[in-house]
């Protein structure tokens, strides 16, 4: 919750939600669509850049080449990287791998070396939003977007300071709900994995699977630990719920923005026009975001004609994201955030409140305001990137800040011990049900 993110969202397989995503056409070929994470991009990259790993050097010449390299500057090495040259003629690359081959006490396969070395740039950074993902990782980071997955039908946020991954929402007739999983809930491992030890857009992978297997997720709620055996099925995850409310009050919840919301955020709409809707609730909480497409898209369908978010790089070029006068809807509008409303929920959030179109109403919401490019290789490998910063249309960077709410107001659940939840029992929704009443 990506994110900013000081938290992450997934899917328990990720909804990408990484993010935690979009169809990617090869980059040889074609060029796909623009995507952005908070938001993907994809992006076109004509030929893969790697690094050469050489032949591994005997032991006697370790001990010379080693101390010739800790000599070397950042530069130098960037440098040998490419051209294989640093000291006497072998490359540093070259010698830690021989130090590695020779000396660590298992075999490490060549992939896995390099896949490392890759990682190991990117989180050079210290970014915790930008990532280097081999092809079988980043086929699984496209795959959330698509909804669609072979996983448990869990909604989850990782804390990048603690590493604690929590589930923030259980879907109704998945295998999440039939083990009796909640929202709450804290995962600590999954078959063995500790939750802490990876990034979420890792964790997620061993918690999906093939359908009809089994994974041993282990459970912390309240004082207790348990363990739960979760069975795989293929998931078709929902991104929007809808209900009419009394006194044609219609009431629009949003999981996340993917490829397939806006059409469904659409049908939602006009069912409820149909049943005679006069005012609105759209609910982002534990939103953790998703595409930009899709929620600029959902922006342009309910705005008049302005700009409803803007990007810029650090080269202070500045992108524009817009919505025309074709269509936009003008009934009474309220929406409901919360601490893990994140990234593209708050763009959301942020146009609602800038146009002055509705009424903001919860707890300050998470505050990532930057854009997280994917960048496809040629070779089915990625690079995901933080490659700019994103404004609400009235100038507002709230990275790190947040978006306050007009009306300020703590969830509090309204039933007893013995009540499931219901809108009835939410306070939240039932504050902007009077607010729309007004």
């Amino acid at each position: 919750m990506n994110e900013f993110e000081e938290n992450k969202f997934s899917h328990d397989e990720q909804i990408a939600s990484t993010e935690e995503n979009p169809t990617i056409d090869n980059p040889m070929i074609d060029k796909p669509k623009m995507k952005k994470w908070p938001i993907v991009l994809s992006a076109i990259i004509g030929v893969f850049v790697g690094a050469l790993i050489t032949v591994a050097i005997g032991v006697g010449v370790i001990s010379h080449s080693y101390n010739s390299a800790t000599e070397a500057d950042a530069s130098d090495v960037l440098d040998a990287l490419t051209s294989g040259d640093i000291g006497d003629g072998t490359s540093k690359l070259e010698l830690l791998i021989s130090i590695i081959e020779s000396y660590y006490y298992q075999d490490v396969d060549d992939d896995t070396l390099v896949d490392g070395i890759y990682s190991g740039l990117v989180d050079s950074l210290g970014d915790p939003y930008s990532a280097y993902y081999n092809a079988d990782e980043y086929q699984e980071l496209m795959s959330t977007l698509t909804g669609n997955y072979a996983g448990i039908g869990a909604l989850l946020q990782k804390n990048s300071e603690t590493g604690q991954v929590t589930i923030t929402k259980v879907y109704s007739g998945t295998p999440a709900e039939d083990a009796g999983l909640q929202a709450g809930d804290i995962i600590i491992s999954a078959d063995g994995y500790e939750a802490t030890d990876e990034e979420l857009d890792e964790f997620v992978q061993h918690i999906r699977g093939e359908e009809g297997t089994d994974v041993v997720l282990n459970i912390q709620r309240d004082d207790e630990t348990f363990d739960v055996t979760c069975t795989r099925a293929t998931i078709a995850t929902p991104t929007v719920e809808y209900q009419m409310l009394d006194n044609n009050i219609g009431y629009i919840a949003v999981s996340q923005f993917t490829d397939s919301t806006y059409d469904d955020f659409v049908a939602a709409y006009e069912d409820l026009e149909s049943q005679g809707m006069t005012s609105v609730i759209f609910d982002m909480r534990n939103n953790g975001g998703g595409l930009l497409d899709s929620v600029v898209d959902i922006l342009d369908y309910l705005l008049p004609e302005g700009t409803v978010v803007y990007t810029m790089d650090k080269y202070g070029n500045r992108e524009d994201y817009t919505s025309d006068a074709a269509n936009y809807k003008d009934i009474p509008m309220t929406v409901l955030v919360n601490e893990y409303t994140a990234s593209a929920a708050e763009i959301f959030t942020g146009a609602i409140r800038d146009f002055d179109y509705g009424t903001i109403i919860g707890t300050t919401t998470f505050g990532k305001g930057i854009v997280q490019s994917t960048i496809p290789l040629s070779d089915g490998s990625a690079i995901k990137l933080t490659t700019q910063t994103y404004y609400t249309p009235s100038g507002e960077c709230i990275h790190g800040v947040g978006i306050t709410p007009d009306i300020e107001l703590e969830y509090e659940f309204l039933g007893g011990d013995g009540d499931s939840y219901s809108v009835d029992l939410d306070n939240q929704i039932q504050k902007a049900i009077e607010v729309l009443s007004e």
